[in-house]
């Protein structure tokens, strides 16, 4: 076996989720463990801001940042994703859970104090994207957004765009751009797609009943909202720092999945 293909031996292909996906057991394990750590520190910046009873995530994955909002108390939640999901590596109950193709419009009877969508958008065909943030707003008056940027790369993007592209489409709906969390974050130990990629669209009236969450948006610069983060950019601008890291990274899961299989022909 050619040691490109070990590489990629945790990866399969499923035609309903767009194209290939990890669905591996390691993956899930190292999604939840990076998911974690940045949505325990992103999460208290938004609770500081925004009061917060119940929220929806829209392509919630295992429902990572949903369990992290029910230790702060918050039960009233609600995690949306394909039925591709492997529902075993939940982090929420699922009865919590709601299988949807998300290329359709979502139609929930009801809305919750906050919406948040991260890292999803771009997994849509782009004549998804007006229906997919026409979605998102009829569930809330605040939306907690990132997406991938171009050249981002990732598995299964079809739509990756600047942050410009999703601000009009929110504003289209009556929704403000406010970048609220990104300058909090920006030195923080965490996932460079959230730090660079994460924004808050709110409803203007909204706003009004918001102080703090008003004061962001009156320092938010709508022509700088496209930016890349520097550790990002290291790691896209030289293949061969990305490969080794990526390599390094992978290496303890590979060298035990190439263990079980030799254990097992034997």
């Amino acid at each position: 076996m050619l040691f490109r293909d070990w590489l990629c031996a945790g990866f399969k292909f499923r035609e309903e989720t767009f194209g290939y996906e990890v669905y591996t057991e390691n993956f899930y394990k190292d999604s939840m463990i990076n998911s974690r750590k940045s949505a325990e520190t992103i999460i208290p910046l938004i609770l500081d801001m925004i009061p917060v009873r119940s929220v929806i995530d829209v392509g919630c994955g295992v429902g990572v940042w949903l369990s992290i909002f029910a230790k702060r108390g918050i039960d009233d939640i609600l995690g949306v994703d394909g039925k591709w999901l492997a529902k075993k590596y939940l982090q929420i109950a699922k009865e919590k859970f709601l299988s949807h193709d998300l290329r359709k419009s979502l139609k929930i009877d009801r809305q919750f104090d906050l919406v948040i969508s991260l890292e999803v958008a771009e997994h849509l065909p782009a004549e998804c994207a007006d229906d997919f943030v026409d979605s998102l707003v009829k569930l809330g008056p605040v939306v907690l957004f990132s997406a991938a940027v171009p050249m981002q790369g990732g598995i299964s993007h079809l739509n990756e765009q600047w942050p410009d592209y999703w601000s009009k489409r929110f504003q289209a709906k009556g929704y403000v751009t406010v970048d609220a969390i990104r300058k909090k974050i920006w030195q923080k130990d965490i996932s460079s797609i959230y730090t660079q990629n994460m924004l808050i669209f709110a409803q203007k009236d909204y706003l009004e009943k918001q102080p703090l969450l008003k004061k962001e948006l009156d320092n938010t610069f709508i022509e700088q909202l496209s930016v890349i983060h520097p550790r990002f950019y290291l790691y896209k601008i030289d293949p061969r720092e990305a490969f080794l890291g990526q390599t390094i990274a992978a290496l303890p899961v590979l060298l035990m999945n190439w263990l079980k299989q030799k254990l097992r022909i034997r």
